[in-house]
C-alpha cells in the first residue's frame, strides 16, 4: 500500500491545530465536570495518541523526515503545554508545576531551532517517556472521574492517582531536560575534539 510521504507530518500538524480547540473546550464552562469537560479530555487523549501513529507510519514506510523530527516534539509540547496552562487557570494544578514544565519545554524547543541548521535534535528515549507520563497525568487530571461517585474512598483514589502520576511526569520532565543538555554538551565536546 502506498502512503503519501507527508501523511505523518499532516497528522503532526493536525495535533498542533487541536491544541487551541482543546483549550477552548476545557475552559469554556469554567472546568465544570459536564459533557464539555469529558469531551475536552477525550480530544486531548485522541490528539496525543496520534503521536504514536505518525511515528509508526513514518518508520514503517521509511518516510521519516527532518521536518517530522522537528515538528513532532513541538506538537506534543503545544498540546501538553496548553493542558498544563488550562489546568492551572482553572485552579486544579499549582502554577509552579506548569512553570517548571513550560520552562523545560520552551527551553528545549528554542534550542532545537538554534541548532536546526547544524543538526535536528530528535526526541530521545527519556523525552518520549516524559511525554507518555505527561499524557497519562494530564488525562487523569482532565477527565472528571471524581464526579462519577460521591464515595470518599473513590474520590481519594482519584486524587492520589492524579498526584502520583503528575509527580512522576514532573520528575521525568526535569530529568529529560537535564539529559538533553548533558547529551548536547558531550556531543559538542566530541565535535570540537574531532576537528
Amino acid at each position: 500500500m502506498a502512503v503519501h510521504p507527508q501523511l505523518p507530518n499532516a497528522i503532526t500538524i493536525a495535533r498542533i491545530l487541536c491544541a487551541p480547540v482543546f483549550l477552548w473546550m476545557l475552559l469554556a464552562d469554567g472546568g465544570a465536570g459536564g459533557a464539555l469537560r469529558w469531551a475536552a479530555g477525550i480530544v486531548f487523549i485522541v490528539a496525543i495518541a496520534t503521536d504514536g501513529i505518525d511515528g509508526y507510519i513514518a518508520r514503517k514506510y521509511d518516510i521519516v523526515s527532518d521536518l517530522g523530527k522537528l515538528l513532532d516534539p513541538i506538537a506534543d509540547k503545544a498540546l501538553t503545554g496548553v493542558a498544563f496552562v488550562g489546568l492551572s487557570i482553572l485552579g486544579e494544578l499549582d502554577w509552579w508545576v506548569t512553570i517548571v514544565v513550560l520552562v523545560r519545554e520552551v527551553g528545549i524547543t528554542v534550542y532545537r531551532f538554534m541548532v536546526v541548521s547544524d543538526h535536528v535534535l530528535a526526541a530521545a528515549w527519556m523525552g518520549k517517556l516524559k511525554t507518555v507520563a505527561q499524557a497519562v497525568a494530564i488525562s487523569i487530571a482532565l477527565l472528571p472521574f471524581a464526579s462519577l461517585s460521591d464515595a470518599a474512598a473513590w474520590r481519594s483514589t482519584v486524587w492520589w492517582a492524579g498526584v502520583v502520576t503528575m509527580t512522576v511526569a514532573v520528575i521525568l520532565t526535569i530529568a529529560s531536560g537535564i539529559d538533553y543538555v548533558v547529551t548536547e554538551v558531550r556531543a559538542a565536546r566530541t565535535a570540537r575534539r574531532s576537528r
